[in-house]
């Protein structure tokens, strides 16, 4: 246990330093830099964790009781899965205001209020482990996202934020009814008291099918992704950063760590259908991908892609598995996450997200081009770089239970290869435009500060992904083992 609330000012220091950036809502500059450097703090506080607390041991817990009456404690805890996701989160929170710099002019102190309420809120669903509280964060990702996109995005950006909200309320009120079930039977709502006692297997099956609905919404897994690509498409490219890089990881990370080992019975009994839907959502997203061309609506269908792939790790429930899953989540988020940046870029320049506009862009940018194609790579798998080594995992670790399905994977990361080569040969390569009303102009060094870092973790969890796995492969383990095969 704690002495100093460390996990609480982890979670709360991004939303403080938003709502302190209100204060100085006339300096804008102002505004930015002190987000920026609350982040850059933030981030720093915990690499230096490891040091702190013992690299191997790493596990923090804060615990008192909040509402007595219902059994309801504040709760938060850090094991190494959630220690990596929450270096995740700030450290896209950070890239999420340098890529904003020149594209929000307006009410900015607003809109970086609402950013860091949104990693806020994500911090908190990675560290909670009453479900009451987890509950709240959970809910609580909708309101500063909803406004990002409502308020911040393109033009039919109120209908995208609409959607979006509409779809996480379907999600939420299953889920909403199955924590009210569980606190009206239960006077210890610890996810590690739950965890221990599951519910009968009747009670099991509709409480498991509430948690995953929420879950799956937010992942998205198909068919209720139908949100995600309107979200993409119309939100700011800092909102995009942090749908594709945190807020859908808060999906994969709930069912790993709330779904799975809660109800164990129901979980191991659906196993092989959860594997067929993300195998399906692989295809089918891989194959509307195909047909796009929006750039940012092309990749916005990989990230439904990816995630069917990494839900396929996860049902497999073997460690190498998870693991692989895990890896994925956070490359996923890296190559994708810098994808949607270079989309942003080229909106800032053109005003368009066309395939056609851009054509021949590697004679104009070359710089851009370098990093467009290098994103491009890794989000195809490319070996060496982060995406290959958490494919290669998920595809060994679930082969000995679904070989069949595994096999079917793999075709689906080959069309995924041609939707990729498609975009990377629209783009850089071809006739060049010779509109003159647009003008081609090449990254500039703000820009390229924005990239570099998420090139080079790119580049580092390809070639020593042991520096994620040593944190993730002890809470992944005791994951694994809470699910009969």
């Amino acid at each position: 246990m704690n002495t100093f609330p460390l996990l609480t000012c982890i979670v709360f220091l991004p939303l403080a330093c938003g709502l302190a950036g209100l204060a100085v809502q006339r300096q804008p500059n102002q505004v930015r830099i002190l987000c920026l450097v609350s982040l850059l703090a933030e981030l720093a506080l915990l690499l230096a964790i490891p040091g702190m607390t013992g690299y191997s041991e790493l596990h923090l817990r804060e615990d008192f009781t909040w509402i007595a009456p219902l059994h309801v404690r504040y709760t938060l805890a850090m094991d190494g899965f959630s220690y990596v996701m929450a270096i995740l989160t700030v450290f896209l929170g950070g890239l999420g205001i340098l890529a904003s710099w020149r594209e929000i002019e307006h009410q900015v102190a607003g809109f970086h209020a609402l950013l860091m309420a949104s990693l806020t809120s994500a911090l908190g669903v990675f560290l909670a482990q009453d479900v009451f509280l987890f509950y709240l964060f959970w809910e609580l990702q909708l309101v500063p996202m909803f406004f990002l996109i409502g308020r911040y995005g393109h033009e039919e950006r109120r209908q995208a934020a609409t959607k979006f909200v509409l779809f996480s309320i379907a999600g939420g009120l299953p889920l909403l009814l199955a924590v009210i079930q569980l606190m009206l039977t239960r006077t210890d709502l610890s996810l590690t008291a739950l965890t221990a006692m599951p519910p009968t297997p009747a009670v099991q099956h509709w409480l498991f099918a509430a948690f995953l609905l929420a879950f799956a919404v937010k992942t998205p897994l198909v068919p209720v992704h139908t949100w995600l690509p309107d979200a993409h498409t119309q939100a700011p490219t800092a909102g995009s950063l942090l749908l594709a890089g945190v807020l859908l990881k808060t999906g994969a990370y709930a069912i790993l760590r709330w779904a799975l080992p809660l109800f164990p019975q129901t979980a191991g009994v659906v196993a092989p259908w959860l594997a067929g839907i993300g195998v399906l959502g692989l295809f089918y997203a891989s194959w509307i991908a195909l047909a796009q061309t929006d750039l940012k609506r092309l990749v916005a269908y990989s990230s439904v892609a990816h995630m069917g792939m990494i839900m396929l790790g996860l049902a497999a429930d073997t460690l190498l598995s998870l693991s692989g899953a895990v890896l994925q989540m956070i490359s996923h988020a890296l190559t994708t996450g810098g994808l949607f940046i270079m989309v942003g870029m080229l909106v800032e320049r053109t005003g368009s997200r066309e395939f056609s506009v851009f054509a021949g862009m590697w004679k104009r940018m070359p710089i851009f081009g370098a990093f467009f194609l290098f994103f491009a790579m890794a989000a195809a798998g490319l070996p060496g770089l982060s995406q290959f080594v958490g494919e290669i995992m998920i595809l060994m670790g679930s082969f000995a239970a679904w070989p069949v399905l595994t096999s079917l994977a793999l075709g689906g990361l080959v069309v995924g290869l041609v939707y990729i080569l498609k975009m990377v040969h629209a783009t850089l390569y071809g006739p060049v435009n010779e509109s003159p009303d647009i003008e081609f102009v090449d990254l500039c060094p703000r820009e390229i500060a924005v990239l570099a870092p998420l090139a080079l973790a790119v580049l580092w969890l390809g070639l020593h992904p042991s520096s994620v796995l040593d944190f993730v492969n002890g809470p992944l383990l005791t994951l694994a083992a809470a699910v009969p095969k």
